[in-house]
C-alpha cells in the first residue's frame, strides 16, 4: 500500500447492533488505515468477506486522479514483492461512491496496486452489504501473478485529496480468524478468508 502523509487522521471507534460489533470510521479530510502483517495461504482460503456499510458518501469525485483518490471504504491484500513497501503488489476493494460495481482501474500513485470496486453507493447507501472476491485470482487477473500466500491485510477511511467528509462501518465479527488459524484474531481486521465461493447474506 502506498504511503502518503495526511494532516488529520480518520477516527475509529467500535459499536454493536443485532448482527455484532462493528468498526465505524469517520474521515473528515483526514486519512489513515488499520493494517496487520499475517501470511494467508490462498490454496486454502481464496475467497475474502467483506461486511460494510457507507453512510456518507464523497459524491462527484473521480477516484481514478490524485486529487480524487479517496474512498470512504476499502480494504487492501497486499503481496511483497521487494525489498520496500513500495514495491509491493496490492489489490484495494474498495467500496467507491461514483463507479459501477466491476470498475478496476490503477492507483493514480502507483501502477502496482489496483483499485477494485466490489461496493457502490449508487447501489447501497447506508445499507449493510456483504460481498465476496477470489484474490488468488485477482491476483492473476489484476497483476498477473501467482500468489500462494498473502502478506498483510488493511482497512483504510480516507478523505484528504478531496478535503471531504464520509462515514463508513464495517462488521468485526467476520474475522481473519480462518487463514490464521488463530483462536483469538484481532478485533481490528474485519475481512475474512474462507474456502468457500458461497455468498452470504447480507445482515439488514
Amino acid at each position: 500500500m502506498p504511503s502518503r502523509r495526511a494532516d488529520n487522521k480518520t477516527v475509529y471507534s467500535v459499536g454493536s447492533n443485532e448482527n455484532g460489533n462493528y468498526l465505524k470510521a469517520i474521515a473528515d479530510n483526514a486519512a489513515s488505515g488499520l493494517g496487520k502483517e499475517t501470511k494467508v495461504n490462498l490454496n486454502e482460503t481464496p475467497f475474502i468477506n467483506i461486511t460494510w456499510k457507507v453512510e456518507e458518501d464523497l459524491k462527484g469525485i473521480k477516484e481514478n486522479t490524485k486529487k480524487g483518490h479517496d474512498f470512504a471504504a476499502r480494504v487492501f491484500v497486499i503481496k511483497k514483492t521487494g525489498a520496500t513497501p513500495l514495491s509491493n503488489r496490492a489489490i484495494n476493494y474498495v467500496f467507491s461512491s461514483n463507479s459501477e460495481i466491476g470498475f478496476h482501474s490503477p492507483s493514480p500513485y502507483t501502477k502496482k496496486s489496483i483499485d477494485n470496486v466490489l461496493s457502490s453507493t449508487k447501489n447501497n447507501l447506508n445499507k449493510w452489504i456483504t460481498v465476496k472476491a477470489n484474490v488468488k485470482e485477482d491476483f492473476k487477473r489484476f497483476h498477473d501473478l501467482d500468489v500462494n500466500q498473502l502478506d498483510g491485510l488493511a482497512i483504510m477511511s480516507d478523505t484528504d485529496n478531496s478535503k471531504m467528509k464520509s462515514v463508513a462501518s464495517a462488521l468485526t465479527t467476520a474475522t481473519i480468524s480462518v487463514a490464521m488459524k488463530s483462536a483469538s484474531p484481532p478485533t481490528i481486521i474485519c475481512p475474512s478468508m474462507t474456502s468457500s465461493s458461497r455468498q452470504e447474506r447480507s445482515p439488514r
